[in-house]
């Protein structure tokens, strides 16, 4: 089988594929448009998010025979006029992560400005997560670099258990359901967020993450980038220990386990041994192929990841 990455650039998506050893460029779709959230999933089907600024977000599916076509986006329902002390929209800004459901046809989507949507059939309608929407804490989530709206950039689904959930806010910690999402809860303790008041720096609901990855064949073992730093659970992301063996930077160092593995690979060139305790440098194979920043990587084979602006390693 033919080892393919989806990489979601600003610049477009672009499909790598290695033979003998060598990766390489095969396919470039939506060139010149933001690709915000990519996934692939089984038999060639691959869901594409696009974030077209003045034109909103699109998304984008790519069927068995390798033909994409338009998917309606997720919608929020109207802003009720008992609502009005909610600091959020309740519009679409952006698709910020896509995460399959463990079951067919199901697709979990994190947005900006912090709404989780559901589809149970590959994408054609979607429904917003009513319980997380409307949890009250959730107005004390508050905006990104790049955003001025909070936004679920991580969703994780146990593949033990579809019903059990993670989700990674930015800014606004980690959250978990155990029942497909009916009831929620933050969970995460051990983080810090340096750039808050002393007093605050510890508080679950000010964490900021940026990504959170969990390992195929440990999935206790949760991964995340966080702001100022990357930290590691062993219980699913209840508890958390930062890593500080990082080089060359611990910012903008997204994890991303191979399947079948507790090997973990990290963004700034790094790669980890024993599950994701150390890491060390790796030299980039194909950097010199991308001079954009690279937003989104999709592989349901191997563990590959890239910088945020140029860069790669496996």
């Amino acid at each position: 089988m033919t080892e393919r990455l989806h990489i979601g650039t600003h610049k477009g998506l672009f499909e790598l594929a290695r033979h003998n050893g060598v990766w390489d460029i095969a396919d470039v779709q939506f060139l010149g448009d933001p690709v915000s959230a990519v996934l692939a999933v089984t038999d060639g089907i691959v869901y594409a998010a696009l974030d077209l600024g003045h034109f909103g977000a699109k998304l984008w599916r790519r069927n068995r025979t390798g033909n994409w076509r338009e998917l309606p986006v997720p919608a929020f329902p109207p802003k009720p006029e008992d609502a009005g002390d909610d600091p959020h929209p309740w519009s679409l800004g952006k698709i910020w992560a896509l995460e399959p459901g463990g079951v067919p046809g199901r697709v979990w989507a994190g947005t900006m400005p912090g709404g989780l949507f559901r589809t149970d059939d590959g994408g054609e309608s979607w429904s917003l997560n009513e319980a997380l929407w409307h949890l009250p804490e959730r107005r004390q989530w508050f905006g990104v670099a790049g955003g001025e709206q909070p936004g679920i950039n991580s969703v994780l689904i146990d593949p033990r258990n579809p019903s059990d959930i993670r989700i990674g806010v930015s800014c606004a910690g980690l959250w978990a359901s155990t029942d497909t999402g009916a009831t929620w809860q933050i969970i995460n303790h051990g983080m810090y967020n340096e750039y808050m008041p002393p007093e605050r720096r510890e508080d679950p609901i000010v964490q900021d993450i940026h990504l959170l990855s969990r390992c195929a064949a440990r999935p206790e073992i949760v991964w995340c980038q966080h702001h100022n730093g990357v930290f590691r659970s062993e219980n699913a992301g209840a508890n958390w220990h930062e890593l500080t063996a990082i080089r060359p930077s611990k910012f903008w160092v997204w994890v991303a386990p191979p399947i079948g593995t507790s090997r973990a690979a990290s963004v700034a060139t790094t790669t980890s041994h024993r599950a994701g305790t150390t890491l060390t440098a790796v030299p980039p194979e194909i950097a010199a192929k991308f001079s954009f920043r690279l937003i989104a990587i999709a592989s349901r084979a191997i563990s590959i990841a890239f910088t945020p602006s140029a860069g790669v390693l496996e």
